[in-house]
């Protein structure tokens, strides 16, 4: 079954009905699941929020909430402004005595982390609630953006911008409805050693639902790969990630061998903001639309980086 054909939207209402069922106590006015199964209940919505991840932080101000903001990690830059927020360290190394010391009513973080168990810990511990989210695939970026809504407050804000979200989505599947056939795309996570998105990865479902399929049908998200295997597979088009997993890339066209490629001869590359790309987030829907226009072009392609 085509993942896309099952509705986000029925996600979104799974979770709200989960919201309403959880049992509440008489101190807490706010409480939802997270993606670990914890329940997190706050006793008013969130007004001193640290997110650890960035497509965190990017939600949060998209359903109207970055002003609770009072910290980020080092790496976050979107949307503008919000470097100007103290940061508490990296994703993968949040400093927690600054967490605590900022006195936060909600930490949000990433379950990726497989070593977070000990740092989530220190935070309930000090009596700050920690809220866990996994979003892999577009039905987990729209339910998590809803229960931070709940979590904020934002419950109206969330739901009307995840059913814009939902709507652009529905428009990009309608404009490619009539295209023919389905190009097939690689898409570059890293230069050196070659390494691409698997079937693991948000960038999966961002190439299926512009209206393509990932030549990569390994079940992790990051597949080290090797160009033989590449040429095997001949994709019609070449998407290379720019960001800090892939600083500075050289142009596939000017690389050894690569000219071997059709997708490379041809002019079928695209240069892709890995923020965009491969971060679970609202821009997302941002990334879907951009590589549909390169997929099914309605006019004369020109794609820069």
């Amino acid at each position: 079954m085509n993942r896309l054909s099952m509705t986000c939207r029925a996600g979104v209402l799974l979770i709200a009905a989960v919201i309403m069922v959880l049992p509440r106590n008489a101190s807490a006015s706010v409480v939802i699941e997270d993606d670990t199964g914890s329940r997190v209940s706050l006793n008013q919505p969130a007004r001193r929020i640290i997110p650890l991840y960035g497509a965190f932080a990017e939600m949060l101000f998209t359903i109207g909430a970055g002003d609770r903001l009072v910290g980020r990690t080092q790496a976050d830059q979107y949307p503008p402004g919000i470097e100007k927020l103290p940061s508490v360290g990296t994703h993968m190394r949040p400093n927690i005595e600054m967490i605590i010391g900022f006195k936060p009513d909600l930490v949000i973080q990433s379950a990726t982390r497989g070593d977070t168990a000990v740092d989530l810990e220190r935070l309930r511990a000090a009596g700050i609630p920690v809220a866990v989210f996994a979003p892999r695939t577009f039905e987990g970026i729209f339910s998590t953006m809803t229960r931070l809504g709940t979590l904020a407050g934002k419950e109206k804000e969330a739901g009307k911008v995840v059913s814009g979200l939902e709507e652009r989505l529905n428009e990009v599947k309608k404009r490619r409805s009539g295209a023919g056939g389905v190009p097939r795309v690689f898409f570059e996570i890293r230069a050196e050693p070659l390494t691409g998105a698997g079937q693991g990865s948000i960038v999966d479902r961002i190439i299926e639902a512009a209206g393509g399929i990932n030549v990569l049908r390994n079940e992790r998200a990051i597949v080290q790969y090797s160009l033989e295997a590449l040429l095997l597979e001949a994709p019609d088009f070449y998407v290379v990630q720019v960001g800090p997993m892939n600083r500075n890339p050289v142009d596939p066209a000017k690389r050894t061998h690569f000219d071997r490629l059709k997708a490379v001869r041809e002019g079928r590359v695209m240069f892709a903001d890995e923020f965009i790309f491969s971060r679970p987030g609202p821009r997302c829907v941002d990334a879907v639309e951009q590589l549909a226009d390169m997929l099914h072009p309605t006019g004369p392609r020109s794609v820069s980086r």
